[in-house]
């Protein structure tokens, strides 16, 4: 006989009931959860092998502390939050959303994407309220509102048109319609990728010069794109200054890689021990002073003008250094 629909709705309760159980510490008998979930331990039996088979590893032991423990398998399958576990993970999210932490940022993001998606709207206060109290001590980093980065999140997963005020460098504000790519941290501030389509072409955007975000009901099918962080690099370190240099620094790239940042160098390995390295400035003394403190010797491939900055500030430290 078929259950009805009453008791498959008892089950599926009882059977997360159990779940959140098992996560909340890490061995229980079958007496003790049957006492807990006002059942027999055949049922537990049965409701274990439920959670088996939406792929929860819960292991059996037998003997002296022995019992069901949720064990760690090859996916992680769903977790069952309470209020104070959800708000603290929420909270958690945000902060390392902001971090330096490699990769941690955009996983945070993406993560906090997921959780605003089903939190509900009484911890959603709760949640900005604990943030909001907040204050950490950051150097230089570029802070953007929380609100603005998911929503970002959520049109670049679901693939939807947004449109946005945006104040370029050097620019008037003025509304752009893209498709969202990809978000990308750089440590101090954030990016997005995006297709612009008024521009027909693609285009990087700071996420602090952006306002009046509306994600719209338009869904887009995903072009071929650049690689995103390469993409945001070269625009960051090179595309928007005056001066755009060209390299070759007798070093190894790793370890040059280790004495720059991605927002003043793109490296690529010309060798094992030199590699070639885009840099930008408005100011060719700038990039001077930037390539001199590096440590290591180079050759100034491009432009022109770089090299008679290197020579004269090169004759200048020498007559200094005789005086």
């Amino acid at each position: 006989m078929s259950p009805s629909p009453g008791e498959t709705g008892g089950t599926t309760e009882r059977v997360l009931r159990l779940l959140a159980l098992l996560q909340q510490r890490p061995v229980w008998t079958g007496t003790e959860l049957a006492e807990r979930l006002g059942v027999t331990t055949r049922s537990i039996r049965r409701d274990v092998g439920r959670l088996r088979a939406l792929g929860y590893p819960v292991n059996a032991t037998q003997g002296v502390g022995g019992g069901y423990q949720l064990g760690a398998g090859k996916a992680l399958p769903p977790l069952l939050l309470d209020d104070e576990e959800a708000i603290a993970t929420a909270v958690s999210l945000r902060l390392a959303a902001g971090g330096t932490v490699a990769g941690a940022s955009e996983a945070a993001v993406r993560t906090l994407a997921k959780l605003d998606q089903v939190l509900p709207a009484r911890l959603r206060a709760e949640v900005r309220a604990l943030h909001d109290a907040i204050v950490t001590l950051e150097g230089g980093r570029i802070e953007v509102d929380a609100d603005l980065l998911l929503a970002l999140a959520r049109a670049t997963r679901d693939t939807v048109r947004v449109e946005l005020t945006y104040t370029g460098r050097g620019a008037e504000p003025g509304l752009r319609r893209v498709e969202p790519y990809q978000l990308v941290a750089t440590g101090r501030r954030w990016y997005l990728l995006a297709f612009d389509l008024d521009r027909d072409d693609w285009r990087s955007f700071r996420l602090d010069r952006m306002s009046d975000l509306r994600t719209t009901t338009w869904r887009f099918t995903r072009r071929e794109h650049p690689d995103p962080a390469a993409y945001v690099q070269q625009a960051v370190s090179v595309a928007p200054y005056r001066h755009r240099a060209r390299v070759r620094v007798h070093a190894p790239v790793e370890e040059v890689r280790r004495a720059t940042t991605s927002a003043t160098a793109t490296l690529e390995p010309l060798d094992d021990d030199t590699c070639l390295l885009l840099s930008g400035s408005d100011s060719l003394y700038a990039l001077t002073l930037h390539l001199g403190m590096l440590g290591w010797d180079f050759e100034v491939l491009d432009p022109p003008e770089l090299r008679d900055a290197v020579a004269e500030v090169a004759a200048r430290l020498t007559r200094a250094s005789v005086s």
